[in-house]
This record gives structure tokens, C-alpha cells and sequence, in this order.
């Protein structure tokens, strides 16, 4: 099984570790055009502060962060599961899945970025403010530069099995599967079902669908569960007590749509 998560707009300081080292990130595949962007980003953000700001789309209390940006190759390091934060990394809580669990994540969870494409929760990286978003001067919008060097890669990511995919759209537009991986893709929507004046209303939630997938992902890992394929996710998720409803893809080679529907937002 192979997680997409998008990474946090916060994140927690680098910390003292190591600096970077480009060479000791997974999927060496995407390293080249990793350099790229971090060379561009570097050099934004070593020069006129008002172009970076803009550039990054950052307010002015978000000054701090162009600064941090220009100091990428000496700033200290951390794995990238305890860089990224926010609601979704909150709910998953990484810290304290017992050491299976911890073992099944650095396998599973794969973390989406503008910066990097994408990491392992093990890869050890500095903290950056750099969203999919982003339009840099040189490479363009990130988004589509991604796009157009990780098909292969996640191809071979992606292996034999299962991708959930838990993305928002602004990362899941760097890599759309394709093919026979579209076919064994899940994604999910996390519904709120009211009954108002008798009758099931039911609501997309913003805030609450990031809670809700990451203890969806905590609880796969804690399980044990691997399922093969998406009919066996949602065997997975209602045997944990989830409500699953999905429809199966009218031709091959689409992904599965999943709903899970929650009474309870927290």
C-alpha cells in the first residue's frame, strides 16, 4: 500500500540535524529536477524580498520564512514527518504509533511537495515554505514542472498495489495515475451527515476532511491491514468502523471514488 499525502503549509523548525544531502532522498529519480527548484527557490529568495513575497504568495507577518528559504543547504534537517504539521499530521501523530506501525509508515506514507516532489516520512529535510501553488520566474507554475518528471517515478513507487490517495487538488495535479495504477488508485471525500427536520443533509468539510484522514491513515497502520487493492480498503476502513460508501468505476482504468460519511466533527 502506497499513502499520497499533501504536506502542511506550516511546519516545525529544521532543528539541528544534518544539513541537507540531495543524494540521500528517496526516489533518486526525482533528484535533477529537485536541485532545480531548489536552486530557483534559493536564489529568489536571496534577492529582492518584495519579488519572493509575492512570488510565494506570503503575507507580511510571513516575512521570517523568505529568509529561512535562502539558508535551504545549511539550515538543519529533520524527517519529514516531524517537519510537516497541521490538522491532518496532528490526527495521524506519527510520535506515538507503536514500532510496527512506525515501520508500516516509512514504507507506506509518501508526502507530496512543491519543493522536493515528493518524500518519504523518513527523508531528512529542512523546514521550507514552497507550495504546488508556487510560479516560479524560471521552472513556471510547480504543478505542471512536476508533472512533467514523476510519472515514472511513481509508477515504480507505486509497485504492485494499492494508492491511496489522500492529496488536495493542488498537489494531486503533479502526478495523476494513469492506466492499470488508476485502476488499483482509491481517493476520499469526507461527508457530514445532519439529520435537519427529519432528512439526511450531507456537507464536504474542509478542516474536519484533514482530521479525518489522518486518523483514517493511523488506524490502517495500526491494524496491520495491507489491502490489495481498493474493494479490500473498504473492507479494511468499515472492518475499523468506518462508513464507506463507493462506487466502482464505470471503465478500467479509473480510479475509486470513496465517501466517508462521519455524524461527528472533531
Amino acid at each position: 500500500m502506497l499513502v499520497l499525502l499533501p504536506p502542511s503549509e506550516g511546519k516545525a523548525g529544521g532543528g539541528r540535524g544534518t544539513p541537507l544531502k540531495e543524494e540521500a532522498l528517496a526516489m533518486p529519480g526525482l533528484r535533477n529536477a529537485r536541485t532545480a527548484v531548489l536552486d530557483e527557490l534559493i536564489d529568489l529568495c536571496l534577492g529582492d524580498e518584495d519579488k519572493a513575497r509575492d512570488v510565494l504568495g506570503l503575507s507580511e507577518g510571513l516575512r521570517g520564512e523568505i529568509a529561512k528559504n535562502a539558508e535551504l543547504r545549511t539550515a538543519g534537517t529533520r524527517p519529514a514527518g516531524e517537519i510537516y504539521t497541521g490538522v491532518l499530521y496532528d490526527a495521524l501523530d506519527l510520535a506515538t504509533l507503536d514500532p510496527a506501525a512506525k515501520r508500516r509508515a516509512a514504507k507506506a506514507l509518501l508526502v507530496f511537495s512543491g519543493l522536493w516532489g515528493a518524500v518519504r516520512i523518513t527523508d531528512r529535510i529542512p523546514s521550507y515554505r514552497c507550495s504546488m501553488g508556487v510560479k516560479l520566474p524560471g521552472l513556471g507554475a510547480l504543478g505542471a514542472y512536476w508533472r512533467g518528471v514523476m510519472d515514472p517515478v511513481m509508477t515504480e513507487a507505486a509497485g504492485t498495489g494499492l494508492v491511496l490517495d489522500l492529496r488536495s487538488s493542488a498537489y494531486a495535479a503533479a502526478w495523476k495515475p494513469k492506466g492499470e495504477v488508476a485502476g488499483r488508485t482509491a481517493t476520499v471525500r469526507v461527508l457530514h451527515s445532519q439529520i435537519v427536520d427529519g432528512v439526511e443533509k450531507r456537507s464536504v468539510v474542509s478542516h474536519f476532511n484533514k482530521a479525518t484522514k489522518g486518523r483514517l491513515v493511523r488506524d490502517l497502520l495500526l491494524s496491520g491491514a495491507a489491502p490489495a487493492d481498493p474493494a479490500r480498503l473498504v473492507e479494511a476502513l468499515r472492518d475499523l468502523g468506518y462508513v464507506v460508501e463507493c462506487t466502482t468505476p464505470a471503465k478500467p482504468g479509473k480510479a475509486w471514488a470513496l465517501d466517508v460519511v462521519v455524524e461527528q466533527i472533531h
